[in-house]
């Protein structure tokens, strides 16, 4: 580099100066200096060429349009003779930036701001950019509440015209809230008013919410929130007059001081539409929350428009604006709110377009569509489009769009965007439960078959306690209009005895047809017919009484037709980890008469989700069921019972622990007549309360589940006999309960879930357990 310049020197010491006098033709142009930049980038951004006549003027010209492509820290332009002699400096480039100390904001969200702004490897480095960045970076820490932040930066020249640039960063701690100071507030107490900042001073729980950590733009939303929940109150004058934040010398505290003006309380003279309604007055005004003489509420009435707002849309006004205007009169300490619409062109759907669904095909989510191609654009139609997306079980999120088409002004593509999420599992299997012991096998349970969102479900696995082999297939859409159909055979040998049941074993093998038939958007109902060849062994250890009963007066073998009848209705809004709605299931499943067993079993399934907050949920759920014998059947089969614990029932307590129990004397475990086996019920009753809550420092929500729970269930009988312990008939007294808090993981080996659960009321019988868990099973 110095010998360029020396020689570039005594080249212009050698070559008389340019002045505005020397104009002189340009016979040719000779660039020098260029190692990266090619000659034809040089070319191109003089505004000269060969055959021109110069002067000083034009020069000069010449270097600043060189100067303006960024890449070269010196041009240097000399005549020799006829030929202009271009001299360039180029700017080195950045071959490596290297970030040490970043914890608050990511390496990556850092590097793609240097490169926004010019500044990444193999780019041309400037000086100028890696200051303006230093210094946006530093305001970005002070905006964090982080002032004792520091960022060096140091860059080093390498061979080859190349620098590395350094970034050193020292975060340092967020200076915490000391104190927060309200002044102004005669209505409201400064504790009800600081209720509603999400930011707040330090206190006790402070190092697990960090509620108390500063930031600039938190304090701006709060400031906002405060203002919102005066005008929600009627305050319509009310202000924030200042704002000052106070730091201390060590940077590690900020006090806060808020003066508002509250203003008077306004309610609501009348309410009137203008513009054009494009619906009913009538319509329009029901929608319409606000009332004379309420107090006026600002809430209230961006709700309003919201709610006209969308019937418009309903009605294909999809860019509707609908705004309401307060007017206020300071002598009555009143308002009229005057609700502007603005209708726009009625807008029609050109295209739905579908991206993310890198599995499954594009004909699976149309077919869930209820806004149509070509049709008026209807809002609700778009939504619920969206929400049955979401309610078939194979993504963890679902957004729409509306594009308004280039060059119209009346028509939108809808774009869905979704993200897969495993919907099943596939290939062998490893899984261990508490309630199941170690699970191996070969299967396909895949609820989104190749994409084509078929059920299909193929396996041989081998339990402690079960061996199986099965298929099934359903398909959810076997017409065009939503009826499904599917089939299933099974071939299953499972020995109770090791499921701490009765001693007994059973070797069953059937098939199965079912139907499901859509009633509405959000009812189906389910028919299914089953034939089932049954037959049951005694177990190897000691003989139970209620056993040998059964099979003395009933068989040991049964051949059985079975119809099952179903109606569920749903308003979830996710087939998994759903947050709001509402689910249920009435089920019925009954052997015909004449076949080998003559029963029936009614079950009940539902629950109800609700917000309580925006980041928890409270679901509540109920698992109900009766069964009883009928015809030449003596009793419920003792193998068709319900039982209850475990995961999925009461948490706390042994998978199938709770209810009735075979008594000592009627027959024990290895021949000690002193231990109990559960026999369950043909009376289930489960009920549950849980709050689902986000897990900290999980970055991704959508694939868990986490919630504090209250459980609370057993299994009875209403025929109990001599022969059982423990058993009861249906009684409020005789549930048990307990509390505690379980997650469930959507990961892609399957679900994992676990608890951790205190029984509140367990007695000697009882079978407790306090953590729980389950890998490997179907969700």
């Amino acid at each position: 580099m110095k010998q360029f310049f020396t020689g570039l020197l005594f080249l212009l010491i050698l070559t008389p100066p340019l002045v505005v006098a020397d104009e002189f033709e340009v016979l040719d142009i000779r660039i020098e200096g260029l190692q990266r930049v090619s000659a034809g980038t040089v070319f191109a951004s003089l505004p000269l060429s060969v055959g021109d006549t110069v002067d000083e003027a034009i020069i000069r010209e010449a270097t600043r349009s060189l100067f303006r492509t960024g890449y070269f820290a010196d041009v240097v332009m000399a005549r020799e003779n006829g030929i202009l002699v271009v001299g360039l400096v180029e700017r080195p480039a950045v071959t490596e930036i290297n970030l040490e100390g970043n914890k608050a904001i990511e390496t990556d969200q850092l590097l793609d701001a240097l490169r926004d702004n010019g500044l990444a490897e193999g780019q041309i480095f400037r000086q100028v950019i890696l200051e303006g960045m230093t210094q946006e970076l530093q305001r970005q820490y002070v905006s964090q509440g982080r002032y004792g932040a520091l960022v060096k930066t140091d860059v080093k020249t390498l061979p080859r015209n190349r620098v590395s640039v350094n970034i050193d960063i020292d975060e340092g701690d967020v200076a915490k809230i000391r104190h927060i100071n309200i002044v102004g507030n005669f209505d409201f107490s400064e504790d009800d008013l600081l209720d509603q900042f999400e930011q707040n001073e330090t206190g006790w729980i402070s190092w697990i919410t960090s509620d108390d950590k500063y930031s600039r733009e938190k304090l701006s939303g709060d400031l906002e929130t405060l203002e919102s929940w005066y005008l929600d109150r009627g305050y319509l004058q009310f202000e924030v007059m200042s704002t000052q934040v106070s730091i201390s010398p060590d940077k590690e505290s900020v006090f806060i001081t808020i003066n508002v003006n509250e203003g008077d309380v306004y309610k609501i003279s009348s309410v009137e539409l203008a513009g054009d309604l494009k619906i009913p007055e009538g319509i329009a005004r029901a929608l319409i929350l606000l009332k004379e003489d309420m107090t006026f509420s600002q809430a209230l009435m961006t709700t309003s428009s919201e709610y006209i707002t969308r019937r418009l849309g309903n009605e294909g006004y999809t860019f509707a604006e609908v705004e309401g205007f307060p007017e206020v009169d300071e002598e009555s300490k009143t308002a009229k709110v005057t609700f502007v619409v603005t209708p726009g062109m009625r807008a029609y759907v050109r295209r739905i377009e579908f991206r993310g669904n890198t599995k499954t095909a594009d004909h699976v989510l149309r077919r869930e569509m209820r806004q149509m191609e070509g049709g008026s654009a209807n809002n609700a139609l778009i939504d619920m489009s969206k929400v049955r997306l979401e309610r078939v079980g194979y993504f963890k999120e679902v957004e729409v769009e509306n594009v308004p088409v280039a060059g119209t002004n009346d028509q939108i593509d809808v774009i869905y965007t979704v993200e897969e999420q495993p919907s099943g599992s596939v290939g062998a299997n490893l899984g261990y439960s508490q309630g199941y012991g170690l699970m191996l096998g070969a299967n396909l349970t895949e609820n989104n078959f190749l994409g084509t969102g078929k059920t299909v479900g193929v396996g041989i696995n081998k339990s402690a306690y079960q061996s199986s082999l099965n298929f099934n297939y359903t398909e959810p859409f076997f017409t065009p209009n939503g009826v499904s159909a599917g089939y299933g055979i099974y071939i299953r040998e499972t020995d109770y005895s090791k499921l701490r049941l009765q001693p007994f074993s059973q070797n069953t093998k059937g098939a199965t047809l079912n139907w499901s038939y859509p009633i509405s958007e959000v009812q189906r109902i389910g028919f299914g017919l089953g034939y089932e060849h049954l037959e049951l062994n005694p177990g190897d250890y000691t003989s139970s009484e209620s056993i040998d009963r059964f099979i003395s007066e009933n068989g040991n073998w049964f051949k059985s037709v079975n119809l099952n009848v179903n109606w569920v209705k749903s308003t979830l809004n996710r087939g998994i980890f759903a947050t709001r709605g509402t689910s249920q299931r009435i089920g019925i499943d009954a052997a015909f008469p004449g076949s080998g067993l003559e029963y029936f079993k009614v079950t009940y399934k539902g629950s109800h989700l609700r917000g309580i907050s925006r980041q928890f949920t409270l679901r509540l759920r109920a698992d109900l069921g009766y069964g009883e014998s009928y015809g030449d059947t003596s009793e419920m089969p003792f193998f068709k019972n319900f039982y209850s614990g475990g995961l999925g029932s009461v948490r706390g307590f042994k998978k199938y622990s709770l209810g009735p129990r075979n008594s000592p004397q009627s027959g024990g475990y290895g021949g000690y007549s002193s231990y109990t086996r559960p026999i369950g019920g043909n009376v289930q009753i489960i009920l549950g309360a849980d709050v689902i809550f986000p897990l900290p420092f999980i970055k991704d929500q959508r694939s868990v589940q986490s919630s504090l729970f209250f459980d609370a269930g057993n299994v009875f009988n209403t025929k109990c006999s001599d022969l059982q312990v423990n058993c009861f008939s249906p009684e409020d007294g005789e549930l048990r309960y307990s509390v505690g808090v379980g997650a469930t993981w959507l990961s892609g080996f399957g679900p994992i879930t676990f608890s951790i659960a205190k029984p509140l009321n367990s007695v000697d019988l009882d079978e407790t357990e306090v953590f729980q868990f389950s890998l490997g099973n179907q969700f």
